[in-house]
């Protein structure tokens, strides 16, 4: 590619979905914007975008496009600070990812972190996809199991997620609260849908309950963690999720089997940028608090 202004304005006008908003951002005429975009659809051949009466929408190619220029931008921005002896400021997006069962304590660190640097823009990533950060998908991954083994990936241990058996009031109230091990055999369990899910804590409950004590089974976080709430057995949850959710009683404490290894993974072409160091060393240092 030999234009970086095309690449530069059609990068702008995927982030803000108007040709009005790029130009505002690049200080330029929007028809300068529709020239460069029209030209570079014409030179690699390619519809980058969707036009339509609320803006553009980018294609697959040009979110493919998308996520390289935002590592690019990101790369130029953090050389520009070093010249210019700025390398402390905090600005641009910051793009994290993790489990939606981090969320609780995950979303006021952003949330805090955001307040410190008005100049930033967070996108919080929760989805069950896998985003990779070698494509620029995001800055920061929180992964949990063994360590992340994905070249160029610069990977550090974080904290150990603790994961306890709960039950809501109600279901205690209808079905007693078990003591032990040996209290679980009268009970109702909300499991996984898959048998050989590679959870610890599953693997554990497959070998101690009976199959058709686990009545409720689920395939995501979410819903274990609203099945729980609702009363249809006893669940496993964070404990992190667990101290934000009032109505919940903690049925059997949680074991190091049951824990999990969470990782903090970034890509070496951004893992020295101001804003990802800033954020990993707020972020590890808010972790101390949590549950």
């Amino acid at each position: 590619m030999d234009n970086w202004d095309e690449v530069r304005t059609a990068y702008q006008v995927a982030r803000k979905g108007t040709v009005s908003g790029a130009a505002e951002v690049l200080g330029v005429h929007h028809a300068t914007v529709i020239r460069h975009i029209d030209a570079l659809e014409a030179r690699i051949g390619v519809k980058l975008f969707q036009r339509h009466a609320r803006g553009y929408t980018p294609t697959e190619a040009g979110q493919d496009l998308l996520r390289v220029a935002q590592t690019t931008d990101d790369q130029f921005s953090q050389l520009v600070a070093r010249l210019r002896g700025q390398g402390q400021e905090v600005g641009g997006d910051l793009v994290v990812t993790s489990l939606s069962a981090l969320a609780p304590v995950l979303v006021p660190v952003l949330t805090d972190f955001q307040q410190l640097h008005p100049d930033l823009n967070v996108r919080y990533l929760t989805s069950g996809r896998l985003f990779r950060l070698e494509y620029g998908e995001a800055h920061v991954a929180i992964r949990a199991g063994s360590p992340p083994d994905q070249p160029d990936n610069v990977v550090q241990p974080f904290v150990r997620q603790k994961v306890s058996l709960f039950a809501s009031e109600d279901y205690i109230a209808r079905h007693g609260k078990p003591e032990g091990n040996e209290d679980l055999s009268g009970h109702r369990f909300v499991g996984p849908d898959d048998p050989d899910s590679r959870a610890p804590y599953y693997r554990w409950l497959k070998t101690a309950v009976a199959p058709e004590q686990v009545t409720f089974r689920i395939t995501s976080e979410h819903s274990a963690r609203e099945a729980v709430i609702a009363g249809a057995g006893l669940g496993f949850l964070t404990e992190c999720e667990a101290s934000r959710l009032p109505g919940l009683v903690r049925v059997l404490p949680s074991r190091e089997e049951w824990t999990s290894p969470l990782w903090l993974v970034t890509h070496v072409d951004l893992h020295r940028t101001s804003k990802v160091q800033n954020f990993l060393t707020y972020l590890k240092e808010r972790s101390r608090e949590w549950p």
